[in-house]
């Protein structure tokens, strides 16, 4: 709706109904160019006024699909370096660090953290199984060992909670698809439950029974955020930033990249690449040529 209005006031007011392909190209090019807009905000707008047209007025114009889309510009990702990850990570407290260590320590993106069943870990053998992650994939990736302990004593309460939410009438969780149906008891066994559920409980709408969601991303985000400030870092990280890291130590510490691929589920090894240009010794492992300056005769910095 937002978009729209913009969009009427910027051709002066009149029906989206008098206006055509060259006014939609008017004001994208209004946005990006005048309103100085990243490529990501350009596109929202470009959506917003294809289903204004589309789905709204059931106007088909002709050219709608070929508006040129913002392109995302390519920027390297904020990767801290190991004892400013043991700072940040040794700061956080409660459930909130559990997370960050399975950020860090098996490269999850957020929200696979966060939507981890019970099922999905395997303590013995040091494997965390992702289930539909980003793309619709499984895939497997590392359990520290250095966790281990800790996160069998916090499913222990979790199990003492469940076990509390199902004398209560509780003890339910969201499956994904059609399972609910295909497996009526699933929802209250222990093996669906998340790793980290959250503190309150809600209603389902369509049982109307108590169940339990996953604990929410701002809990930990707020977490990560005030940990880098309370360490005095000046670099903007966040969570994902802990992913970011893991991907880079690895490489830094001989990984194969293909090996960090399946690691990180990226579809194409490209996407993984862009970690290369993070590592401490370069790119591709090049020297500076002034650092062989100061190895000969040819030092030019005076002690």
């Amino acid at each position: 709706m937002g978009w729209i209005r913009r969009y009427v006031r910027f051709c002066e007011f009149r029906h989206p109904n008098q206006l055509g392909i060259i006014d939609i190209q008017r004001f994208l090019t209004h946005l990006a160019v005048r309103g100085r807009l990243s490529a990501s905000t350009v596109s929202q707008a470009r959506a917003a006024l294809i289903f204004l047209y589309r789905g709204v007025l059931g106007i088909e114009l002709v050219g709608i699909e070929a508006l040129p889309r913002g392109r995302k510009p390519v920027r390297l990702p904020v990767v801290l370096t190991r004892s400013e990850v043991a700072v940040v990570l040794g700061r956080i407290r409660g459930t909130s660090a559990l997370v960050a260590w399975l950020l860090y320590g098996s490269g999850l993106r957020l929200m696979e953290a966060l939507t981890l069943r019970v099922k999905d870990l395997d303590l013995e053998r040091g494997e965390v199984r992702l289930r539909r992650g980003k793309g619709a994939k499984d895939r497997v990736t590392v359990l520290p060992r250095m966790i281990v302990a800790p996160l069998s004593r916090h499913l222990e309460g979790v199990r003492a909670l469940h076990q509390r939410d199902l004398v209560e009438g509780g003890g339910r969780v969201m499956l994904p698809g059609a399972l609910a149906r295909k497996y009526p008891n699933a929802a209250v066994s222990w093996g669906w439950q998340w790793v980290f559920p959250a503190t309150r409980r809600y209603r389902d709408r369509e049982t109307g029974q108590p169940a339990r969601h996953h604990l929410h991303q701002t809990v930990v985000q707020k977490a990560v955020v005030v940990a880098v400030r309370a360490a005095g870092i000046p670099k903007r990280a966040t969570c994902h930033s802990l992913r970011h890291s893991f991907a880079t130590h690895l490489l830094e510490g001989g990984a194969d990249i293909r090996t960090v691929q399946e690691l990180l589920g990226h579809r194409d090894v490209s996407t993984t690449m862009i970690y290369t240009h993070v590592l401490n010794r370069g790119g591709l492992g090049v020297r500076s040529p002034a650092d062989l300056l100061g190895e000969g005769p040819f030092a030019v910095f005076p002690d």
